[in-house]
């Protein structure tokens, strides 16, 4: 209480002193030092809040004299009172109070100038942290800004912006604009809230007239001090921050000033700023935080970072601009190997790659698109040379360029839109109906496909779609004619009366797909040379005759005709779907099965306006609903069966499977498949059902087909060696039933979202979702789930458990007199206890078809004892090779889903090595001998540009071709089968396992298998050929290595003996076969590795290969790829220019794309666990580690050293991008925040000294400067995910490196709890 009292004396003293003073009229200074020295005796700490409190509040108003003015000019000269505070005390009460009182409103703005520029001042002061709590205090910052840190910094960038803003809000106050804005009036106090009433000489004339002048003066000075906050290098960087990290409040406050800019008379007549002036320097364009480079590569590396256009010296080795999207052509090419099922969808993955490159090569849209559309016409002209083989071809590839990349480019489209149109609706300025939706990215896609007619030679299209080339182009030309274009029709004309002339080209088919997706409309019809024809050559007096689906929309019924021509040409409207989907669901069984046909037919596999939609309406034909009638006990799928059959043959195909894969429906597609194996594979074919062709089916060939169809949309194939193997397991997702109904839960679970957006709802109609929306698992199948267990157990160990007399012994019998039906062999049995099955007699034959009529799951439990005891008796000679391949056919053809059995089987014997090798002599075994000498020339010439050495095929009569007996089995198994539609898609589920099983056996295995083929089918030489050389990387790890590196060579054009020009054309190549002078020719070298690194089993090894292998080329890059001695020799000679300025753009250009390649080859090889390996693990250990192959910093000024840091930064950001993805879309991105946060733990550890590093210091500083340059240029959103004090551990170890402004830059980004730091930085800097 005591306390209390004396302080109360003391400020009681101070309004005395201060009293006094006023009235004798003493000097301010002698106030001022007396005041001091009573505080100092009183202990009082200056400068005081305190004092200023009590001194601001002396003046306003009742002492509002120009004396009082002074003594408060000089506390704050002399420090008793903290200047800023100060300032915070008189703007709530002299802003609000402005125009009865304009001179101290004068006095306040000459005081603000005075010190909120003086900000070092503030923040080196012993006060500092209270000051700035005590005006959060006084002005409640916490409260109207939502901050909940008391950081003395964040506080001040909030006090510097809400001086600007009050400052804004008098001034519209003043013009009386304040009533236009959104919220009507001003969040600060603005006007006073007491009545005005005037002292009586305020109404004389002159002083009125005085007080108005003052009044507008005091608003230009006020704009012009607006003006000089955003002009000052300090506070302009501080108001910034707060446009970055406060974008609520930064709209209203932008909203606000560009009204004032519009409207203010006082800006216009202001002598020092102008409303343009204004505008300008607070433009969002302005890069305010931006970095000095102090060396020439670094002024390289932004140049390149900022996205400046690539060199003509960088074009002359191979890096163009195409080579900036060199990621999108890699993954593009890998997609086309059918081996691979994704679970996800490619557009998805499409939309993040191209928004993560647009990121990081900060292009325009235009630029972006443009590249993507070159990729994937690029895919499809290189499908023209392909070689003819059982993988996706053509119309995999017209899937990816029409539909999967249109629906990319619709997304990012999209993207931009809704978040146009939600920031319009937060603006209460703007009706709803006013809202401009279209946006810039809309704008770029039709710029880039204007831009597409400077590539004629990409646009041709292949000969099987020219005719719906020819159609896109008429239908453009009959619109320019003035008919009526409806679909493929023109008001009752066929486009196939069209003249011959009318040529299309690819782009039309692009415009047609981005018009059927609403992102184009037909303004693109006249632009400059999209028709080529002329109009008049358009038919005026046409049939009224109408055919197809014009046809069916108008009611005709579905005859045989109609049909068949509904098959051949695909719907071009979803509205076509619909109607074809009801009839599937609601017409007669005819109908149905004729509804089914034609969703099988070229809507799927060419209608990709509509592929999509395709798609998703086969899964759910697949999973009818439950009739209303329905009573029987049985399933109801039942009674599906011959519809069921029509779509499980339909989407069987190679290409079929694939294009479900890239529209990411194979979850569920596999949720629809595994109710019907269940079913009718727990089924006994007792019934059969006959099909409109005249084909009679039972419940096993139902089972056989959807079960076969569905062992495909996982890894089935993958070879089982990696089950028993120590090994990394190579890449790719390990897709297994579990896994691929998680994510069909997953993706049901999303329709439910309902912040989904909202123009890709618009787009749905009311079958776009899964008729079902129940999660199911593998539980809800027992009898899929027994049998996948017990193909696991057959991969994992030896076969054992058949119990004699048991239900499953029984059918082992049976299952072998079958088989083996025409074998005359008395009493012996097939069976072995040896083997794992007991020994039984075989009973008679005449019995065995009525002891078959089992369920299809009954009978494949058996499927593996009976595998067993064929091949220990052809093992043991009681069967011979060509018995034991005719009962092994028997047995697929009577039931084609053993043959998975078959293949799980054979595989796990060729990988326990346990069997005998079988000649292949051509007696027992068929011989590969006439053609397998070929086999390996042709490899030697696939791998002609690797330099990679074959292995020699020396086989003479003393040493046969040999391979393992089940190998032997499955390989003479698949080449009894005749090449047709009806055997392919059983072929292709062991074709694929072949290959694989092959590839992991010892050399020359895989080639025998090839040779063998080859000579069944001698067209398909080339694919098998290319299949037998991937072996060589399977087995020899330098082998890869050579390829990788290879690879980078010829993508940069440096000492390549592929094409000296480097670049996409020649990493990629135009295809490959026999198409060439002289035969089959080398297959380009990225097309080899995108073929082959699923087959690479350690891919820890392949990361560390591709970090050497990218050092290495940019030592190759920064010395022209030229030896030491001769590059001594260049810089003395009149060349060496080439090694200065004129070559670091060409060189930093080739580093980043070098970087790019290197990150998609990671990437592809190992997805995202092997990208978070690689930033947590790989690239920490490689910095820490010394390596003596490192460049030692004594070239040419450390170029080598700093370019291989820059390159191993992009390499990292690259890799991360590519995985995450560049925001919160990807699923992928959760992860980030984890990985990046721990890569920024050890940046901040090695900077603060905390790590000892063994690198080259200018290879560390470059890759720690680049990093963050490209966090802050390209990916900002990321540091929001990082912990703040990990940054300002980074960014204080960075301004140790005199990087003062990257620091800053990386704190300016990190959001609010890293604004302080940021602005506190600056104003040390001082820029």
């Amino acid at each position: 209480m005591a306390a209390v009292q004396a302080e109360q004396r003391l400020w009681d003293g101070v309004l005395e002193l201060t009293k006094a003073a006023q009235e004798k009229g003493t000097d301010s200074l002698m106030w001022a030092m007396q005041l001091s020295s009573n505080l100092t005796a009183a202990g009082i700490s200056m400068p005081s809040t305190e004092v200023a409190e009590l001194l601001v509040s002396y003046i306003c108003w009742s002492n509002n004299i120009p004396i009082a003015w002074k003594f408060l000019e000089k506390a704050l000269t002399i420090r008793i009172v903290p200047p800023m505070f100060v300032v915070a005390l008189l703007s709530t009460r002299v802003i609000a109070n402005r125009r009865r009182y304009p001179v101290a409103y004068r006095l306040y703005m000459e005081l603000l100038k005075r010190y909120a520029f003086s900000l070092p001042s503030l923040t080196n002061g012993p006060s500092y942290k209270k000051i700035m709590e005590s005006i959060n205090v006084f002005l409640h910052y916490s409260q109207i800004f939502e901050i909940r840190s008391s950081e003395p910094g964040l506080l001040l960038v909030v006090y510097i912006f809400s001086i600007v803003w009050e400052l804004l809000d008098a001034s519209l106050d003043d013009e009386g604009l304040l009533e236009l804005t959104s919220e009507k009036k001003s969040r600060w106090l603005t006007r006073s809230q007491d009545m005005e009433i005037d002292k009586l000489d305020s109404f004389d004339g002159k002083r009125m007239e005085h007080q108005e002048a003052m009044h507008k003066m005091n608003t230009i000075t006020a704009l012009e001090i607006i003006g000089e906050f955003f002009r000052n290098k300090v506070t302009s960087r501080i108001l910034y921050l707060a446009r970055r990290n406060m974008p609520t409040h930064w709209e209203y406050f932008i909203r606000n000033l560009r009204l004032l800019a519009a409207n203010s008379s006082s800006l216009r007549n202001s002598k020092h700023i102008s409303p343009e002036a204004l505008l300008q320097l607070t433009a969002d364009t302005r890069q305010l935080l931006s970095r000095k480079c102090k060396t020439n590569l670094q002024q390289q590396f932004h140049a390149v970072t900022a996205g400046s256009s690539v060199s003509s010296s960088g074009q002359c080795h191979g890096v163009g601009r195409s080579a900036l999207w060199l990621t999108i052509d890699l993954y593009l090419e890998d997609t086309m190997d059918g081996s691979q099922v994704a679970a996800t969808s490619a557009a998805e993955t499409l939309t993040g790659l191209v928004k993560a490159l647009q990121a990081l090569n900060q292009t325009s849209w235009q630029d972006a698109f443009l590249g993507l559309w070159i990729a994937a016409l690029r895919l499809v002209q290189r499908e023209r040379n392909s070689s003819e083989g059982p993988v996706p071809r053509l119309d995999t590839c017209l899937c990816m360029l029409l539909s999967i990349t249109t629906l990319a480019v619709v997304n990012i489209i999209e993207e931009e839109e809704i978040s146009l149109i939600r920031e319009a609706e937060r603006s209460s300025i703007n009706q709803r109906k006013d809202v401009q939706s279209v946006g810039k990215r809309r704008r770029d896609l039709v710029s880039s496909l204007q831009q597409l007619d400077d590539f004629e030679g990409l646009l041709i299209p292949p000969p099987p779609v020219s005719s719906l080339a020819n159609q896109a182009a008429a239908k453009a030309m009959m619109f320019l004619s003035g008919l009526t274009v409806s679909g493929g029709q023109l008001d009752g004309m066929s486009f196939n009366d069209m003249p011959v002339n009318c040529s299309g080209n690819l782009r039309h088919l692009i415009v047609e797909a981005c018009i059927a997706r609403n992102v184009l409309d037909t303004s693109a019809y006249p632009w400059l040379g999209y028709v080529k024809g002329r109009c008049s050559q358009v038919p005026r007096s046409v049939s009224g005759q109408v055919t197809g689906w014009s046809s069916l929309m108008k009611g005709s019924p579905l005859t045989p005709p109609l049909v068949s021509a509904l098959v051949s040409t695909p719907a071009s409207r979803y509205e076509e779907l619909e109607k074809m989907y009801e009839i599937a669901v609601t017409g007669s069984e005819d109908e149905k099965m004729s509804a089914a046909t034609i969703f099988c037919g070229a809507s799927l596999t060419r209608g990709w306006n509509i592929q999509e939609h395709t798609v998703l309406l086969i899964a759910r034909l697949l999973s009818p609903a439950i009739p209303t009638d329905f009573s029987g006990s049985e399933s109801h799928l039942i009674g599906y069966a011959p519809l069921l059959n029509v779509l499980l043959v339909g989407i069987s195909s190679v290409d079929c499977i694939q294009i479900f894969s890239l529209h990411g429906m194979v979850p569920q597609l596999a949720g629809s498949l595994m109710p019907i194996c269940e079913v009718f594979g727990s089924c006994a074919p007792t019934i059969s059902w006959t099909l409109t062709t005249g084909e009679e089916i039972s419940s096993h060939a139902v089972f056989s087909n959807a079960f076969t169809l569905l062992l495909k949309l996982w890894r089935f194939d993958q070879p089982p060696m990696e089950n028993v193997s120590g090994d990394v397991p190579p890449v790719g997702s390990h897709i297994t039933p579990e896994y691929l109904l998680m994510v069909r839960n997953s993706q049901l679970a999303s329709y439910e979202n309902p912040l989904k957006d909202q123009n890709k709802i618009k787009r749905s109609s009311r079958f776009s979702s899964p008729s079902s929306r129940e999660p199911i698992f593998m539980d809800s199948f027992p009898k899929l789930k027994r049998w996948y267990r017990q193909h696991q157990e057959c991969i994992a160990s030896i076969l054992s458990g058949l119990v004699p007399g048991t239900p499953v012994h029984h059918i082992v019998e049976a299952l072998l007199n079958f088989m083996f039906r025409k074998i005359n062999r008395g009493c012996q049995p097939l069976t072995s206890t040896t083997s794992g099955s007991s020994a039984s007699s075989a009973s008679g034959a005449d019995d065995y078809c009525l002891r078959l009529k089992l369920p299809a799951w009954d009978i494949l439990e058996a499927v593996p004892f009976v595998l067993d005891a064929s091949l220990t008796a052809c093992a043991h000679g009681r069967l011979s090779p060509r018995e034991l391949t005719t009962g092994l056919k028997d047995l697929a053809d009577f039931l084609p889903a053993s043959l998975a059995t078959v293949v799980s089987y054979l595989s796990a014997e060729v990988t326990r090595g346990l069997w005998k090798p079988a000649f292949m002599n051509g007696t027992d075994w068929p011989s590969p001998a006439a053609n397998l000498s070929w086999v390996e020339q042709q490899i030697n010439k696939i791998l002609a540009a690797t330099g990679v050495d074959v292995p020699c095929l020396v086989l003479g009569v003393n040493s046969p071709a040999t391979l393992p007996l089940p190998l032997a089995a499955l390989v003479s198994l698949t080449i009894t089968y005749k090449l047709d539609r009806a055997t392919d898609r059983f072929l292709n589920l062991v074709g694929p396992a072949l290959t694989h099983l092959g590839t992991g056996c010892p050399w020359p295995c895989m080639s025998i298998i090839a040779a063998l083929w080859t000579q069944k089918v001698k067209r398909w030489s080339d694919f098998l050929v290319f299949s037998a050389s991937r072996t060589v990387f399977h087995h020899n790890t330098d082998a890869v290595v050579q390829l990788l590196r290879v690879c980078f060579s010829t993508a940069l054009g440096l000492n390549s003996s592929v094409a000296s020009n480097g670049g996409v054309g020649a990493l990629l190549g135009h295809g490959f076969g026999s198409h060439f002078e002289g035969g089959i020719s080398a297959v380009a070298p990225g097309i080899l590795y995108l073929r082959v690194h699923r087959a690479v089993r350690n891919v820890m090894f392949m990361t560390e290969e591709i970090v050497s292998l990218l050092l290495h080329t940019v030592k190759d890059i920064a010395t022209l790829g030229l030896p030491t001695e001769k590059l001594e020799k260049l810089k003395k000679t009149k060349f060496s220019s080439k090694y200065g300025q004129v070559s670091l753009a060409s060189a930093m250009t080739q580093v980043k794309v070098a970087a790019s390649l290197g990150a998609s080859l990671v990437w592809m090889t190992g997805g995202l666990s092997l990208v978070q390996s690689l930033i947590k693990e790989t690239l920490p250990s490689r910095f820490i580690s010394v390596h003596g192959s490192e460049p030692n910093g004594e070239d040419s000024g450390g170029m080598i050293a700093m370019l291989g840091g820059y390159a191993l930064a992009y390499f990292a950001v690259f890799s991360g991008i590519f995985a995450w993805g560049v925001d919160l879309t990807q699923t992928a991105s959760k992860h980030r925040p984890k990985v990046l946060g721990k890569h920024f733990e050890f940046l901040a550890s090695a900077l603060d000294g905390k790590i000892s590093l063994g690198c080259n210091k200018a290879t560390w500083k470059a890759y720690v400067t680049g990093f963050v340059s490209l966090m802050v240029g390209c990916t900002p959103m990321w540091m929001l995910e990082v912990d703040v004090q990990v940054l300002k551990s980074v960014s204080k170890g960075l301004k140790q490196w005199n990087e003062e402004e990257l620091a800053v830059a990386l704190l300016g980004i990190s959001g609010i709890n890293a604004m302080g730091a940021a602005a506190e930085m600056i104003i040390e800097t001082g820029f």
